[in-house]
């Protein structure tokens, strides 16, 4: 007989939201119907809150944001960078992102069970690919090590870390080996991001080999825009993560026209291996 589950925290996961002409404003209520019937520990949004930096899509964007009812944590993307006003690109790029999102571009969130830690990839002169900056990957390094035993620690960066086989040629980011080398030997459970435009699922062996304890990738597709690609085009998508004791349940989430609302496309169960695994004597 199986014991029973203690959850410990949940997260909806979201991403690629991007005010401006691509966004879906029917998606926008429709997330945050899901978020308030749920009610998740922590919301994150992993990058692209706007499609052009525009002042008036950050506006927009922070609007939504602030209509999430609960605590939120989010990140930039390659678009919340202006990319055709290279005055602004050049000599301030995250100048309308932090005046609507503070100033700090690398969010954290701790509480007893969880250490979220946010990552800022979409440095001005990357254009569209991302970057680890070796700094950051220090700082990072500090603050998982920090974390009390027991803490299920995440990630949250906007670009992929991986190129899974079916999304075409499309790069990494940048110092991604090394990033990846910090997070495996720190024991990060989870890392969150977007970029792709695709839902996808995989652990860090299958591309990283080190024989490490895994760390689990998760991908999250376009949440409310028109922007969703190959097999997701014309799909909207985002995630629901459960933390439990000793294990992690992750679910993918499609926006669904016909009943209106996000309802659950696939299921994945993974052990925490911040935790100990599995026993017999669990069972």
């Amino acid at each position: 007989m199986l014991r029973p589950l203690e959850i410990v925290r949940q997260i909806c996961h979201i991403s690629d939201i991007h005010f401006g002409p691509p966004h879906l404003d029917d998606l926008s209520l429709g997330v945050l119907q899901f978020i308030g019937e749920r009610q998740p520990d922590l919301v994150v949004l992993s990058g692209d809150l706007t499609q052009r930096a525009k002042p008036r899509q950050f506006h927009q964007a922070r609007e939504f944001v602030d209509d999430i009812p609960v605590p939120s944590l989010a990140v930039p993307g390659n678009h919340d960078v202006p990319l055709y006003r290279f005055w602004e690109r050049f000599g301030g790029p995250f100048g309308a992102y932090r005046k609507h999102f503070g100033a700090e571009l690398e969010p954290v969130h701790r509480d007893d069970e969880l250490l979220v830690v946010g990552i800022n990839t979409a440095h001005g002169l990357t254009f569209k690919n991302g970057r680890f900056t070796p700094q950051r990957l220090q700082e990072v390094t500090a603050l998982l090590a920090d974390a009390p035993d027991g803490v299920s620690k995440v990630v949250v960066a906007h670009h992929p870390l991986v190129q899974p086989p079916w999304f075409g040629s499309q790069p990494v980011a940048t110092n991604a080996w090394e990033a990846m080398g910090v997070f495996s030997r720190l024991g990060v459970d989870l890392i969150l991001s977007g970029h792709l435009h695709q839902s996808f699922i995989g652990i860090s062996e299958t591309f990283y080999p080190r024989g490490c304890p895994p760390v689990i990738l998760l991908h999250s597709g376009t949440t409310t825009s028109n922007r969703g690609r190959a097999g997701e085009h014309g799909r909207n998508t985002c995630n629901w993560i459960r933390i439990e004791s000793d294990s992690l349940l992750i679910s993918n989430y499609r926006w669904d026209p016909v009943l209106h609302r996000f309802s659950e496309h696939s299921r994945h169960l993974y052990p925490r291996h911040s935790r100990h695994p599995y026993t017999l004597e669990d069972l």
